[in-house]
């Protein structure tokens, strides 16, 4: 049963903005437009260091393998966003939940959007669905969405460049 969309594409977008940090809030909006969010909100002189925190945060979860301590970094986060779930029709686009306040800050919404998308994806497919590519030196988030749930590299680059170092490795032994 597909519930919303928040899972899935909020934790994409946290990863391409962690991977590929954006050099201002001007294309922090468009990344969020691009991977699907609708909405756009009047800037705040310090949205883009405030989006920062947000993904530093959210980082934190990536970097935690504990899922206790993961379960709690998300729930410290949600909290810290006070997002709820609520019906909303704005702007006439039809009825729909969102999982946040109606404040317009792109910080706040980000936060709300992220942590609950994580959640969802974290619990609906498994809470070692996300973390760092396992290709060195890569440090890229890697947010698996694959069925068998064996996603380790960031990129078809990275899991190239894994497997010629453990070739060499067989080949020299």
């Amino acid at each position: 049963m597909h519930l919303n969309p928040y899972g899935e594409y909020a934790v994409l977008l946290a990863a391409s903005l962690a991977n590929d940090w954006p050099a201002d809030r001007a294309a922090i909006e468009v990344r969020t437009l691009s991977m699907g969010m609708t909405m756009v909100f009047p800037p705040a002189p310090d949205d883009h260091e405030r989006v920062r925190d947000v993904i530093d945060d959210w980082l934190e979860v990536v970097d935690q393998s504990d899922p206790g301590e993961r379960a709690r970094l998300l729930n410290d986060q949600m909290a810290e966003a006070a997002a709820y779930p609520r019906l909303t029709n704005h702007s006439g686009e039809g009825w729909h939940l969102h999982y946040r306040d109606d404040v317009p800050s792109l910080p706040f919404v980000l936060r709300g959007i992220i942590t609950v998308g994580t959640s969802l994806h974290l619990v609906t497919r498994g809470m070692d669905r996300l973390g760092r590519c396992e290709a060195p030196p890569c440090t890229n988030v890697v947010v698996d969405i694959t069925r068998n749930g064996r996603q380790r590299f960031c990129s078809v680059r990275c899991a190239n460049r894994a497997a010629v170092r453990r070739h060499r490795a067989r080949s020299s032994a």
